[in-house]
């Protein structure tokens, strides 16, 4: 019996990086010996033990083999004589396929250390098409190792369109969508999980909302970019540069859905795109499973960012409704979540990258002075009941009105 450590591991140590998570190989060993040995057995599909000190994961050496569609349909075989490079031969990305003995000496049977040097994300062999979970995995490691230099090798872009044309993307679950997603979203560079997606055709079958932006002109004075596309990618990258939220990323991401929607004779502009955007919104998260959470944000930042854009020109009567309808007064930190959507937006711009956003900190105060009431006079009065929400609400309107003429004044 022998014991490697694979995967991720080896690969971040060999980049430098802090290893957070290490996983185990284990040659030549039948299940009963690790269970002897004190090793808890938690797989389902194949063998796969708690070390009983450590806790990580031991799994015995296996080879697969497809039998259905989708990342199901596969029989696992785990035997004493399984080699190590069998086992790595079925994973993923020749970085990920790499082991290290007891030794400290790696094993490297597919050229994994010469494809960090070339800083490419390639795969394996062609057994990489059976699974299409590994399309999204790709691309979110591209999202994480693009700060290095990492790009996905051609003949890996090209096997993925294949398997999209195939259709084995079609067979990827909600569940696993998110899950890969999220992850994604709380990479480096989250914007290169969608350029990825793209490349390979994936994302009109995974996300077509998202895909149908590009090739949207909008006008070229606010936007000197002019794709709606290619503009939601650099509000996404503005939102990983402004927050490490992954919510606040995907609500940056569905921000301008409906834009996709406004008839070609309107183009380039996107009159009541806000409107269309919310059905749309609706479509995305529901489909993939977002969680309630990420789907409230996106809904309101599709909704109201452009108020937020003209904060300044707003009457204090329409600051106050835009706090209402976004219901700040109870829930204030989604509400900041809110505003850096809105400053990304802001931001996601060619030319505009490090443009100062005031409206963000004009209704970050707004909602300070909307809080900070004296509500011992209606008390007095023994105001009760929706009268007491009126009076509140005029109260409210009164301190964003001197807001307002401060900011006028300053001006």
């Amino acid at each position: 019996m022998k014991t490697f450590l694979v995967g991720g591991a080896v690969r971040d140590k060999l980049l430098g990086r802090t290893v957070t998570e290490r996983d185990w190989v284990v040659v030549g060993a039948a299940p009963e010996q690790l269970q002897a040995m004190g090793y808890t057995a938690v797989g389902k599909d194949f063998p796969v033990f708690l070390h009983p000190q450590t806790k990580e994961e031991y799994a015995l050496a296996r080879t697969e083999r497809k039998t259905g569609p989708g990342y199901t349909g596969f029989i696992f075989h785990c035997g004493t004589e399984v080699t190590l490079e069998d086992d790595l031969i079925r994973r993923d990305l020749t970085i990920n396929a790499m082991a290290e003995n007891e030794q400290g000496e790696i094993i490297d049977p597919y050229g994994g250390q010469a494809d960090l040097r070339n800083k490419l994300l390639r795969h394996v062999s062609p057994a990489f098409a059976e699974d299409p979970v590994r399309i999204l995995r790709i691309a979110r490691f591209a999202a994480r190792y693009h700060q290095y230099g990492f790009r996905v090798a051609n003949e890996t872009i090209a096997l993925m369109q294949t398997m999209v044309k195939n259709g084995e993307a079609d067979h990827l679950v909600a569940e696993r969508i998110w899950k890969e997603t999220e992850r994604a979203l709380a990479e480096p560079n989250p914007e290169i999980f969608i350029h990825v997606l793209r490349e390979c055709h994936a994302l009109e079958k995974i996300f077509p909302e998202i895909d149908a932006l590009f090739g949207v002109p909008q006008t070229a004075l606010h936007h000197p970019e002019i794709d709606t596309g290619v503009h939601t990618l650099m509000s996404l990258q503005q939102a990983a540069k402004l927050s490490i939220n992954p919510c606040i990323r995907f609500a940056t991401l569905l921000h301008d859905l409906g834009k996709a929607a406004t008839p070609r004779q309107e183009w380039p502009r996107h009159i009541a795109h806000e409107e269309r955007s919310l059905p749309l919104v609706k479509q995305l998260c529901e489909r993939v499973a977002a969680p309630r959470d990420y789907k409230e944000l996106a809904l309101m930042v599709a909704q109201w960012h452009t108020h937020c854009h003209r904060a300044m020109e707003l009457k204090p009567a329409t600051v106050l409704k835009v706090l209402q309808g976004n219901d700040a007064f109870r829930r204030p930190e989604r509400f900041q979540h809110f505003l850096v959507c809105c400053e990304a937006d802001a931001r996601g711009r060619t030319g505009f990258e490090n443009r100062s956003y005031p409206q963000a900190d004009y209704f970050r105060r707004a909602l300070a002075v909307s809080q900070q009431l004296d509500l011992t006079a209606l008390r007095e009065k023994g105001i009760t009941g929706p009268e007491f929400g009126e009076a509140i609400a005029r109260l409210r309107l009164e301190q964003i009105t001197r807001l307002k003429q401060e900011f006028s004044i300053a001006e």
